[in-house]
């Protein structure tokens, strides 16, 4: 019932944005805001291969961006969060680097990077890995120290204190952080795709807008969001699988 729920309200709201969306453009009656049976009518006779092509492009830049980021976040937060010695070391240059507006760095990384793949991959990393290192960090250090005494009494060698108590905690850290940290990394993935390349979501929505193609535009951005939705629905999921203990909590 739950999940059917969720569905009929998913569903609800997205008839209410189109409703809204088809009554601003009567109202407005200009090309700039075409009606979304216009859109759709026009999503569905587009190229599907060329179309592919943006969607892959961008998803890879996110996939490896987001990763490396998981990675890197996970592994620094539980020394932080572990280590009282690499928390005293390392919490200075997360809090002095983490406030810096990581978009104004975007010259920097292209002039080191170059304008290809590797400088939209990196610029995502630095936008995820500091929430990702906070929340681990914090989510491991919130752990209640009798936890890993009452398995040590029984037992339990370091490995086993890592995966029972530890991991779990991580993981819990890092799919909340990933989940904020989404919609920000989708909305810098959107600007730096501006930028050397012909491949990706941001350079077609872009490009349409620059040659007032507003059908495409809005194509473009209804398959990023698109895209965004499923990105949102698969961390829900692999929440509920590596999580399952949650649910008798």
């Amino acid at each position: 019932m739950k999940k059917k729920s969720s569905w009929f309200h998913g569903l609800m709201a997205f008839l209410i944005l189109n409703v809204l969306w088809f009554l601003a453009s009567l109202w407005l009656k200009q090309d700039m805001l075409p009606s979304p049976l216009k859109v759709y009518q026009h999503l569905f006779q587009m190229n599907v291969t060329k179309m592919s092509l943006h969607v892959y492009n961008s998803f890879i830049r996110l996939f490896w961006g987001m990763l490396l980021a998981v990675f890197i976040g996970f592994f620094v937060g539980l020394l932080m969060g572990r280590s009282e010695k690499w928390n005293k070391l390392l919490d200075p240059i997360v809090y002095l680097t983490y406030p810096i507006p990581k978009i104004a760095l975007l010259p920097i990384i292209m002039l080191l990077f170059g304008l290809g793949n590797q400088s939209k991959i990196i610029l995502i990393l630095l936008i995820v890995v500091f929430p990702v290192i906070l929340s681990v960090r914090d989510g491991i250090k919130g752990i209640p120290e009798s936890y890993f005494k009452q398995l040590k009494v029984l037992g339990a060698s370091n490995w086993q204190l890592f995966k029972l108590i530890t991991l779990p905690a991580g993981l819990a850290s890092i799919l909340s952080a990933i989940r904020v940290a989404l919609g920000t990394a989708i909305a810098i993935l959107f600007f730096t795709e501006v930028y050397g390349t012909q491949y990706g979501l941001g350079y077609f929505i872009m490009d349409a807008w620059g040659r007032l193609d507003y059908l495409d535009m809005y194509s473009g951005i209804l398959i990023l969001s698109a895209v965004s939705f499923v990105l949102f629905l698969l961390i829900d999921k692999v929440e509920a699988r590596l999580l399952k203990w949650r649910q008798y909590t």
